[in-house]
Formats: structure tokens, C-alpha cells, sequence
């Protein structure tokens, strides 16, 4: 996985599979900060014409400001490029386009999720995590995180925002899935019938999603509610925006937190010193979270695409190029961070870009933020401190930093229970 060029190989999407390659992005960062990437087929995909990997901090954050120059619209915002008769379905995305077309989408959608309507559903995830992490705690020993809290966690909480019925939550797991985990081989990919992968974006695979968004779009319609859906159906979005809309709230919604929670309480099993810290009360939960959030960033990975020539730290790029910005890589850059790879979970100033910059920052930070600060002042509260019990699994992906595993044994608490 080492090009012989000496260019360390950040792409392969199983590199991942052990964590985050931090010796390969720290060699990059110091020697060929804009580096460029072949990609060679694997694991069943087809090869691709290679991309420039962006590793420092402040040429993550120009590539992300600038969208001028770096366009989300012009080849989307994966690595690999998608089918171009794919490529107008899939710019109808908001994340898939520029402004100003994505300004005015960005301010339909942010109506929905207004401070408001966001923290009154603090008090329904505190009881979800106090629940969950009960049912795990009454296991006794050993448990997996991922399968007795964090999963339900994020689903749960995602489908109470958006409105979507108990019953058809099953439902959201398996969409997010089968697009978020396309390169895993624990999720085979769906083939066509010559036996090439299909795109999960694409829009054979994104049809019974779609559909559910219109019949549920439709039932907000009649009887409304205190939800995100509710707002959109109501509002001036377009049949197919709204099915986007909906597709990218269900997967970035449901993985930004599904991945950002197993992975911080990880870190805390791996810095006990810093973990007795939060447990004393002597970090500020939110500061922590932040932290736990720049060590473990939900996305590793964005691309855009070069609409001018241009030159980024020194390194010339041609119109049409693939340009890559590894947000584990800017995280962990000792130009911005003081011992990046020391968790201090009082770190501040904390300027990581888990949720992106620019533009594109994520519109639900605030969102997902309030719930991860919810479940750690729960795990603090339920139990005495997190161990780890076995090595954790891990997504095979170069887009999203998953946690598909974490065993671990959390300790009776010091004091009762309240």
C-alpha cells in the first residue's frame, strides 16, 4: 500500500480497517502536503484517474472556504467518480452543490432545525441513554458498546428529529448502510448484471428510499408535527429536493454520531488519566467533546473539484482535478495543534474541522454536539469508568471513520446511582 514513488498511499479504503493511518498523513503534512493519489481498483470497484490528497490544516480550510475554486457541484463529493449519468440526479443534493444555488437550500432546511425544536429533544435522548446504558450495565461484564448503546443511540434519536414512526425505523439502519458502508466486506455490494458494483448513490438504489420520503412528506402534510419532516413537507422544497433532503439528513444524521460516539468513548478507554479528568468533573463536558471529536472526526474525508487552475501549497492543479481534504489528517497537524496526538480533553482554542468549514459546515453540528455531550454525562453518571475488553472493529472506508465494534467493561460506579 506504499507507492513506489514514496508518496504514502491514503486511499485504500482498508488502511482504515486499523485506524487512522496518522504516520502516513504526518509524512504527508511534512513533505508533500498536496499529494497525488493513484486509484487503483479494489475490492471490486474500478480504478479511478487519481486525486491530490490535502492534509495541512489551512489547505483543508482554503479547499473548504473557497468554493469558487474548489466546486462540490462539478464532479460531487466522493472520491470516486460517479457514474456520469448519475452525475445531474446526484447534484440535486445540497452537499453536491455551490452556492448560490446551495445557500438557498441551506436556509429552507435550516428552518427545521432551529436551537429550539433541537434541545427539546435533550430531554428524550437523556432518557434514551440513561435506558440503554441500564440494559448494558444489567448485562453485566462485558459488553459491545456499539450493539447495546451507541447504534440505537443515534438512530433513535435521528428518527424521533425527523418524525419518522417507530415501526419504520429498521428501515433508516439499512439505507444507511448499504451507502455508508459500500466498501466493507461485511456489507457485499449490490451488482449489476455484469457484474459491476452499482453506485449506492445512484438512483436505483436510492428509489425505495425516495419513495418512503414522498408517502411520509405526505403524511406530515395531513397530520403535522414537531419534527424536521413536518417543516419540509410544508415548505417550498421540490418533490426531488425534498427526497434529498431526506437522504441526507437519514445517512449524515444517522453516521455522524453513530460513528462520533463509539469512537470518543474509545479514546476515553485509552486515556484513562484523561478520563478520570472528565469523570472529576474537571473538564467542562463540552470542551471535551470537541476534543473527542478532533481525535476521532466522524469523516475522514471530502472531495471537491478544481473548476480554475490554480496552485495550492506550491503544488500545481489543473482544472478538473480531484482535490481531497482528509479532515483526520488537518485534525492532528502539529502546525495548529500543540501534541496533536496527546488527548486533552481541556483543549482550547480547539479549531479541528470534524464538521467542516466553510460554506458546507455541517448543518447539524449543533445537533450532534448536544447529543454527545448527553451520552457522555450519562456514561459518566451510569458507571464508574470505560475499559477496554478486546480490540475494537473498525469500517472498512476511506470516507467514514466507523466503529463497527468496541468491547468493553464498564466499571461499577464509586457511588451509588442517582
Amino acid at each position: 500500500m506504499q507507492e513506489s514513488s514514496g508518496v504514502p498511499d491514503v486511499f485504500d479504503p482498508r488502511i482504515y480497517a486499523t485506524g487512522i493511518p496518522h504516520d502516513r498523513f504526518r509524512d504527508l503534512r511534512d513533505h508533500a502536503p498536496v499529494a497525488w493519489q493513484p486509484e487503483p481498483g479494489i475490492l471490486g470497484w474500478p480504478a479511478g484517474s487519481g486525486f491530490w490528497a490535502v492534509t495541512r490544516h489551512a489547505d483543508v480550510v482554503r479547499v473548504l472556504k473557497d468554493s469558487l475554486t474548489y466546486s462540490s457541484c462539478l464532479g460531487a463529493t466522493q472520491i470516486r467518480d460517479p457514474d456520469p449519468a448519475d452525475l445531474p440526479f446526484i447534484r440535486r443534493m445540497m452537499l453536491n452543490q455551490d452556492p448560490p444555488g446551495h445557500g438557498r437550500l441551506r436556509r429552507l432546511v435550516s428552518r427545521a432545525f432551529t436551537p429550539g425544536r433541537i434541545e427539546r429533544f435533550a430531554a428524550t435522548a437523556r432518557e434514551r441513554a440513561r435506558r440503554l446504558l441500564a440494559g448494558a450495565i444489567d448485562a453485566g461484564g462485558e459488553v459491545d458498546l456499539v450493539r447495546a448503546v451507541t447504534d440505537d443511540y443515534a438512530l433513535l434519536n435521528l428518527t424521533d428529529l425527523l418524525g419518522v414512526p417507530p415501526s419504520d425505523r429498521g428501515l433508516l439502519h439499512a439505507w444507511t448502510e448499504r451507502v455508508i458502508a459500500y466498501q466493507d466486506p461485511d456489507e457485499p455490494p449490490v451488482l449489476d448484471d455484469e457484474g459491476r458494483p452499482v453506485n449506492p448513490r445512484s438512483p436505483a438504489m436510492l428509489a425505495e428510499m425516495f419513495d418512503y420520503a414522498q408517502e411520509l412528506a405526505a403524511h406530515k402534510r395531513e397530520h403535522p408535527a414537531d419534527d424536521v419532516m413536518s417543516v419540509l413537507a410544508g415548505s417550498e422544497l421540490a418533490d426531488a429536493e425534498l427526497e434529498m433532503f431526506f437522504f441526507l439528513l437519514t445517512v449524515a444524521g444517522n453516521d455522524t454520531v453513530r460513528s462520533a460516539a463509539p469512537g470518543g468513548l474509545l479514546a476515553l478507554a485509552e486515556h484513562p488519566d484523561e478520563q478520570r479528568r472528565l469523570w472529576a468533573g474537571e473538564v467542562d463536558t463540552d470542551t471535551a467533546v470537541d476534543e473527542l471529536l478532533r481525535v476521532h472526526p466522524p469523516v475522514l474525508s471530502f472531495r471537491r473539484t478544481a473548476a480554475i487552475d490554480t496552485e495550492l501549497a506550491g503544488q500545481a492543479i489543473r482544472r478538473g482535478d480531484k482535490v481531497v481534504v482528509f479532515h483526520a489528517s488537518a485534525n492532528h497537524d502539529e502546525r495548529v495543534f500543540p501534541a496533536p496526538h496527546r488527548l486533552d480533553l481541556g483543549r482550547t482554542p480547539n479549531p479541528h474541522v470534524s464538521f467542516g468549514d466553510g460554506p458546507h459546515v455541517c448543518l447539524g453540528a449543533h445537533f450532534a454536539r448536544l447529543q454527545l455531550r448527553v451520552l457522555h454525562e450519562e456514561v459518566r453518571r451510569a458507571c464508574g469508568g470505560v475499559e477496554r475488553a478486546g480490540e475494537p472493529r473498525r469500517l472498512v472506508s476511506n470516507f467514514i471513520n466507523g466503529v463497527k465494534s468496541l468491547p468493553v467493561r464498564l466499571r461499577e460506579p464509586s457511588a451509588p446511582r442517582a
